[in-house]
Parts: structure tokens; sequence; C-alpha cells
């Protein structure tokens, strides 16, 4: 067996005009394509009956998110983020020039500051704090001048 490569990373959206918007504008992210699909074989595959969902590609560098909509269902479940120890996705990271400018962009976007989970880490000279996107799903930004693996 060979993985060739990750293909994306799917996230479930209540709005997709408005998390395009946040993944878009707020993090740099470029459209990459889309598809709408309904019925059979994909209701099987994702398993929801009467089936009808709009996916939207988008790419940043070499990371390709899958934002999903289902038009005539809707979600379920409430859109808050996962505990941290919750088995399954818990996070993705982005490192960035400045958490508060980052901040200042986010939050008209839709996204909630954690403020109490604002950490310095002295031993990496780091400045971390999580974020939600509008459905909940956690992002870790970090602040990082002087990371010696990355440009």
């Amino acid at each position: 067996m060979a993985i060739q490569y990750i293909m994306h990373i799917g996230i479930c959206v209540r709005d997709l005009d408005h998390s395009i918007r946040f993944y878009r504008d707020g993090l740099g992210f470029e459209e990459a394509g889309g598809l709408e699909v309904s019925g059979e074989p994909t209701a099987t595959l994702v398993e929801i009956p009467r089936l009808e969902l709009r996916a939207v590609y988008l790419d940043r560098g070499a990371l390709r998110i899958e934002l999903l909509h289902y038009p005539n269902l809707g979600t379920v479940g409430a859109a808050v983020r996962r505990p941290m120890n919750q088995p399954g996705f818990t996070h993705f990271a982005i490192r960035v020039d400045s958490l508060e400018e980052t901040i200042a962009t986010l939050v008209p976007l839709g996204a909630t500051v954690l403020e109490h989970t604002r950490i310095r880490n002295e031993e990496f000279d780091a400045e971390i704090i999580y974020l939600t996107d509008p459905d909940g799903t956690r992002l870790e930004c970090i602040e990082l001048p002087n990371d010696p693996t990355r440009p």
C-alpha cells in the first residue's frame, strides 16, 4: 500500500458563504473549485439519506480544506468547539505574524477568541491562543518569530 498524498480535510459548516469568507478573506485560502451532489451513490458514502451536498474546496499552500454544506437537511448538533481530549479532529494550527492583527481580522468574519487560552511559552519565544471559526472549529494561532524549523 502506498499513500500518494492527503487530498483534503472536510469541515461541515452551517453557512457556506460565511465560511468561505472566513477562510478566504481571513486566512488567505483560495477557492479551488467545488461540487454539488445529491442522492446515490454519495448518500451511501456519507451516510446521509436524501442527500443534497454542496462542497467548496479551498487551498492554502499544500493544505486543502473542503467546506461541506447540506442545504436541505442543515447541520445536526451544536456548532461548539470540541474538547481537546475528545477523540477525533480537535484543531488545526496556523503560524501568524501577529496574534493581535490575526484576531482583529478574524473576529469581524465570525471568529470567537478564547482569551482564557492565551499563553506565552518562554522556551519557544511563542505567543499562542485558540480561536474558533464560525462553526466552532478550533484554530491554534501561534506567533513564533524565532521558529528555527521554518522560514
